[in-house]
C-alpha cells in the first residue's frame, strides 16, 4: 500500500490570504498560527471589544495574496 502525501501548508507565519470558501469569503487576514490542515487567521479587531477577531481556516479554502 502506498502513502499519500498529506496536504502541504501553503502560508507561513505573517502571510496575507483571502477566504475563498465559508462564512468570511473575500475577507483578507493574517496568518497567526499554521496547523498541519488549517491556520489561524487574524480578520481584524472587534469594534466593540476592541480584541482580535480571529478565526480557522482550511488550507484548501484560502489563497494566498500579496500584501
Amino acid at each position: 500500500m502506498e502513502n499519500t502525501p498529506k496536504a502541504q501548508p501553503t502560508a507561513d507565519v505573517g502571510d496575507m490570504i483571502q477566504v475563498n470558501k465559508g462564512m468570511y469569503k473575500g475577507l483578507k487576514g493574517k496568518v497567526m498560527t499554521v496547523r498541519e490542515s488549517s491556520v489561524i487567521v487574524e480578520m481584524g479587531v472587534d469594534s466593540d471589544s476592541g480584541e482580535p477577531v480571529r478565526t480557522v481556516i482550511n488550507h484548501r479554502n484560502y489563497k494566498k495574496v500579496k500584501a
